[in-house]
C-alpha cells in the first residue's frame, strides 16, 4: 500500500510502507480503554488509517492518502458494490462515529468527545483517498512516550465484529503490559500475572463495548460479546483467550480471560523469533514432547482419569487431547494423592462431585487449573479430616452394650460406568496407544 505524505511545499510525495501484515497500528491506552461508537467497517477503516502514521515523522496537517485498490483489498471486497458501500460506510462514520474517553486527573476524571476523522475526500477518476485526523485524536496516535500499545494490522483484518476488534485491542493492551513488566520488572509477580489474566466486570465491559441498552439477556450477551467474538480472535489473531464467569451470589459479576500466545507467535516485522530456530530450543521441544507423551500414557492408566470422567468433569472425546492429559497427570493427580491419603478415594470423589457442581463455566484450556485450584483450596482450608482408627466404640443402653461405630473401611476403586462407556474408553485407550507406536 502506498501512503502519499504532504511536505511544506504542498506537493504529494509518494512514501512506501511495508506490506499490510507486517504493518502495526499504535494508539494510546486511554483510546484503547475508550468507547468506539461506531460499527465494524467505519472502525476497521481507522484501525488502517492509523496504521499509516509514522509516529516518528507525523504528517504535519494529520492527513494520510490511501490507494482504493489497497482499500477493498484490505477488505476484501471485490463486487461491483464496493464503491457505494465504502461510501455509506465513510458518510456513517462522520455522521454517527465518535470515542468517549475518560482520563484520570489527580482530581478526579476527565471526558472527551472525539470525532476522530473529519474530513475524507475521494474522487471517481484516480485511484487516491484523502483522510485527515481530527487534531484532538492526534496525541492519542503520535504521543506515545508511555502507556501505548501496539499490535499487528494483520489480526485486524480478519476480524468481522465490531466485539471482536474492541476485545482483541483490550487483550492486546493487557499482554503487552505483561510482557513489558515480565522482561524489564517493575511489578510484583501477582500484579503481572492480573495482566496475563485481566479481569473485567460485565458493567464495565457493557461500556467499552457500548452494549449498556443491548443484549439484556446474559446469554444473549456473552454470545455476541464474548464468545463468539473470542472465537474469531482465537482464529485469525496471535492470540488464544478462554473466559471464565465470576460469581457474586448467583449473579455474574465480571469476566476473567487467559490470555496466552499461539505456539509459534510472529513478530510484528514477520520473522519467527530466534528461540524458534535455535538447536538447543527445537531439542528441548522434542524432548518436552517425549516426556508429555510419557505423562499421557500414565494418564490413561490412572483411576483419577476415571473418576473425572464419572463426575463429568472431563469427557471421553477430551481424553484424546495429549496436552491436557498430561498436564493433568502432572499437575493435578499428585494433589488427589494427596487427599486420598487423608479421606480415602471415596473422599476424593464427594470432592469431586462437589466441584462438578459448583463449577463455573471453561473451556477445555483452563480445565487443569480450575481442578487444581479447587483441590488446593480444599487441601489448604483444614476441612478435610483424617479417617477414624481401627476401632469400634461402645455405649451402654439399658444393660446391653451396642456397637455405635465400625473401623472406618478401607476405600476400594469401584469402576462405575456403564459397559458400553467402558467399551467405549478400551476403544480409545487401544487408538491412542496404536498411534503412539507409530
Amino acid at each position: 500500500m502506498s501512503i502519499i505524505l504532504n511536505n511544506q511545499k504542498k506537493s504529494k510525495q509518494v512514501k512506501t510502507v511495508n506490506k499490510i501484515k507486517e504493518r502495526k497500528v499504535v494508539e494510546h491506552n486511554d483510546l484503547i480503554s475508550s468507547i468506539a461508537k461506531m460499527d465494524k467497517t467505519p472502525l476497521k477503516i481507522f484501525e488502517l488509517s492509523v496504521s499509516c502514521i509514522d509516529t516518528e515523522n507525523p504528517p504535519k496537517d494529520n492527513t494520510i492518502y490511501l490507494s482504493k485498490k489497497e482499500l477493498f483489498k484490505f477488505f476484501d471486497v471485490s463486487d461491483n458494490d464496493k464503491h457505494t458501500r465504502f461510501k455509506q460506510a465513510i458518510e456513517k462514520m462522520q455522521e454517527q462515529a465518535f470515542f468517549k474517553i475518560q482520563e484520570e486527573k489527580k482530581k478526579g476524571y476527565k471526558f472527551k468527545r472525539i470525532v476522530p476523522i473529519p474530513y475524507v475526500e475521494w474522487n471517481d477518476y484516480n485511484d487516491e483517498v484523502t483522510i485527515r485526523f481530527d487534531i484532538a485524536i492526534m496525541p492519542y496516535l503520535i504521543d506515545l512516550k508511555k502507556n501505548f500499545t501496539q499490535y499487528a494490522l494483520s489480526d485486524i483484518m480478519e476480524l468481522n465484529s465490531k466485539y471482536s476488534i474492541i476485545l482483541y485491542k483490550w487483550l492486546s493492551m493487557h499482554y503487552n503490559q505483561f510482557e513489558h513488566y515480565n522482561t524489564n520488572g517493575g511489578r510484583r509477580a501477582e500484579q503481572i500475572e492480573k495482566h496475563r489474566n485481566p479481569s473485567i466486570s460485565i458493567k464495565e465491559l457493557r461500556i467499552l463495548t457500548d452494549t449498556l441498552d443491548d443484549y439484556k439477556r446474559i446469554d444473549n450477551f456473552e454470545k455476541r460479546v464474548l464468545r463468539d467474538p473470542l472465537e474469531e480472535i482465537n482464529q485469525y489473531t496471535h492470540f488464544n483467550v478462554v473466559y471464565e464467569k465470576l460469581k457474586k451470589g448467583r449473579s455474574i459479576d465480571s469476566i476473567q480471560f487467559h490470555i496466552s500466545k499461539k505456539a509459534k507467535p510472529q513478530e510484528i516485522n514477520g520473522e519467527y523469533k530466534e528461540r524458534e530456530q535455535d538447536a538447543a530450543y527445537l531439542q528441548g521441544m522434542a524432548d518436552k514432547e517425549v516426556n508429555q507423551q510419557a505423562l499421557f500414557a500414565e494418564a490413561m492408566q490412572s483411576k483419577y482419569t476415571m473418576e473425572l470422567i464419572t463426575s463429568t468433569l472431563l469427557s471421553p472425546v477430551q481424553m484424546t487431547d495429549i496436552t491436557l492429559m498430561a498436564n493433568l497427570q502432572q499437575e493435578v493427580y499428585p494433589l488427589y494423592k494427596q487427599l486420598e491419603a487423608i479421606v480415602g478415594l471415596k473422599g476424593v470423589r464427594k470432592h469431586l462431585e462437589y466441584v462438578a457442581n459448583k463449577k463455573l463455566d471453561y473451556s477445555k484450556p483452563n480445565l487443569v487449573k480450575y481442578l487444581k485450584t479447587a483441590v488446593m483450596r480444599y487441601l489448604e482450608s483444614g476441612d478435610t479430616k483424617q479417617p477414624e482408627k481401627d476401632k469400634t466404640r461402645y455405649v451402654k443402653t439399658k444393660g446391653k452394650v451396642t456397637p455405635v461405630g465400625s473401623k472406618t473401611p478401607d476405600w476400594d476403586y469401584k469402576n462405575e460406568t456403564t459397559p458400553e462407556e467402558q467399551k467405549e474408553l478400551e476403544k480409545i485407550k487401544k487408538e491412542l496407544s496404536d498411534s503412539m507406536k507409530k
